[in-house]
């Protein structure tokens, strides 16, 4: 039987339902995160933490106990994928406003509630992508985290199906390149690695953060900032980036990147 963790409480899945009022579905009041959990780690926990730390601080929020620290929520989740019988796991950590209320809130405590399904990476080549026509990327105070702004990622995600696409680059209102669907987006050109900075309206992935430690790490160039889609489009290899894979880029729009390697230091595992 299925189970999930609800403010710390192992449930069976099948016979749980949320009580009302509830602030995360009336107002979207939170924010959530992606997990891996594996090798009886959870992989990149304090980076984790941090971006969480950093969401509940922008939203007026209080973390609880059990995910306070980032050796308390590896504990937390490590019983949850246990629970479930998943040595290999990915989690999603949802967590909102307790209380009722309209748009002024009446307390900064957090409800949470943690699933765990299995886990299969996909690291493929994505055959075929292209820039979004329908919506473009939003910068603001709670862009970097996940949640508050789920609905351009639906639309981004939409638009892609039926297209036909494998993979969607969202960028800005102004034109520049800010990230893909689901994912940070990173080129390589003259051996310097680009990237989007937050200020595009990107999320501030985890495992972006690893991907630009671990180029550093190898002694390579690293250059973030505002880019133009004609500035990715030059590149020598592109590459998507989330908490879950690492996957080149074939073709974008009508061009065909000329390398559909990842960098050496990534292969190598360094950001793994």
């Amino acid at each position: 039987m299925r189970q999930i963790l609800y403010n710390n409480e192992l449930l069976a899945a099948e016979n749980f339902s949320l009580p009302w009022p509830n602030r995360g579905l009336a107002f979207n009041d939170g924010f959530f995160e992606t997990l891996i959990f594996i090798e009886n780690r959870l992989r990149f926990a304090t980076d984790h933490f941090l971006r969480m730390q950093q969401a509940a601080a922008a939203l007026y929020l209080t973390l609880p106990t059990a995910l306070a620290t980032p050796e308390a929520l590896e504990t937390t989740l490590a019983r949850l994928a246990a629970a479930n019988q998943l040595p290999v796991a990915r989690l999603r950590l949802q967590l909102w406003r307790s209380g009722g209320g309209r748009y002024t809130p009446t307390t900064d405590s957090a409800e949470w509630l943690a699933t765990a399904d299995p886990f299969v990476p996909d690291e493929t080549p994505i055959e075929k992508a292209d820039f979004a026509l329908e919506t473009h990327s939003l910068f603001s105070p709670l862009s970097f985290c996940k949640g508050p702004q789920a609905w351009l990622y639906v639309r981004a995600a939409h638009e892609r199906q039926r297209r036909g696409l494998d993979e969607i680059i969202l960028c800005d209102a102004a034109g520049y390149v800010s990230e893909a669907g689901a994912a940070a987006i990173f080129w390589v050109k003259d051996d310097v690695l680009f990237t989007p900075s937050l200020d595009a309206g990107c999320v501030a992935g985890v495992r972006r953060a690893q991907v630009l430690r671990a180029a550093r790490k190898a002694g390579m160039e690293c250059r973030e900032g505002l880019f133009l889609r004609e500035q990715l489009l030059a590149a020598g290899t592109a590459f998507t980036a989330n908490v879950a894979a690492i996957r080149p880029i074939i073709q974008l729009g009508q061009s065909r990147f000329p390398q559909t390697n990842i960098p050496t230091f990534l292969a190598q595992g360094f950001a793994k």
